[in-house]
């Protein structure tokens, strides 16, 4: 298997795990901020178990401005996200979330020195149109302080993408202490209030072990060999599986609207992938 399927393959898993995202955060009735920091601390402790001290305890890093800002993008994205749920129905969430697709085209020749090419925003404006069909009848008016938040998740998901992609040696210590930061930052709030009920715990334990803390360690493996844009859009199946997740578990069918949107969505990450190119190394930065 070569290097660019090896990392599209690591990234589908990311996205599918991802996917339970959404209707394990409505499972919960604890505050965005309590899931939040529990969700945080379940991953941390979860990758440090499984990476290693060899990874997250040795400063591997060159440059600590970006290190520094990729822990800042990753606990951000993954409170405003949750606030956004909570705040907003999950479809909007997620789409909104997903504009951040468009930030990483339009920022990576300059962050990573990944060119804009025309395959690629033919693919993201085709995907992005089958989002939008994808959630018809689904998007609703209220919530617009949710929708914001999302749309403010969407601009550190774009951060988080480029800065691992650019900082690979130290993405997996940067996710790893992102979620140790967000927690901490989170306990202030919440320290009052640190009660679980038993379906909660399993809720939270879940999204922390394997929501988050699998699925960003696929999601660093796979970047390790994609372009940013590539990967930014091959992640777009999280919402794809989304409803897939909701139709096993809850036994919701998804309309037809939502199946014609996947099919778009899926065919655009398809083409986009099979007339793509290898990533090429990041040159050393000036």
């Amino acid at each position: 298997m070569d290097q660019r399927r090896k990392g599209i393959l690591l990234i589908i898993g990311a996205a599918l795990l991802w996917g339970t995202g959404g209707i394990g955060i409505k499972a919960v009735a604890d505050s965005a901020l309590k899931v939040t920091f529990y969700r945080s601390l379940f991953a941390a402790i979860a990758l440090m178990l499984f990476l290693g001290r060899g990874v997250w305890g040795r400063r591997q890093w060159k440059s600590t401005a970006a290190f520094a800002i990729a822990i800042v993008s990753y606990g951000a994205c993954l409170t405003t996200f949750v606030v956004a749920t909570k705040w907003t129905t999950a479809a909007n969430a997620i789409f909104l979330q997903y504009a951040g697709v468009v930030w990483v085209l339009l920022l990576s020749p300059m962050v990573v020195r990944e060119p804009m090419r025309a395959r690629d925003v033919t693919a993201i404006v085709v995907a992005m149109s089958g989002m939008a069909l994808f959630f018809v009848g689904r998007f609703e008016a209220r919530g617009m302080a949710g929708n914001a938040m999302a749309l403010v998740s969407s601009v550190f998901f774009a951060l988080l993408i480029l800065v691992l992609r650019r900082e690979q040696r130290a993405a997996q210590a940067a996710v790893t202490w992102g979620n140790v930061v967000c927690a901490l930052a989170v306990l202030p709030f919440v320290a009052n209030d640190l009660a679980l009920t038993p379906r909660s715990f399993a809720v939270l334990a879940f999204l922390g072990v394997f929501q988050i803390a699998i699925a960003y360690f696929l999601f660093v493996r796979g970047l390790a060999y994609v372009t940013a844009t590539q990967a930014s859009l091959t992640g777009m199946l999280e919402p794809v599986s989304n409803p897939i997740w909701v139709f096993l578990f809850l036994g919701e069918k998804p309309s037809v609207y939502a199946i014609a949107g996947a099919l778009v969505v899926l065919a655009a990450i398809a083409w986009h992938t099979m007339s793509g190119e290898p990533a090429l190394d990041m040159p050393a930065p000036d």
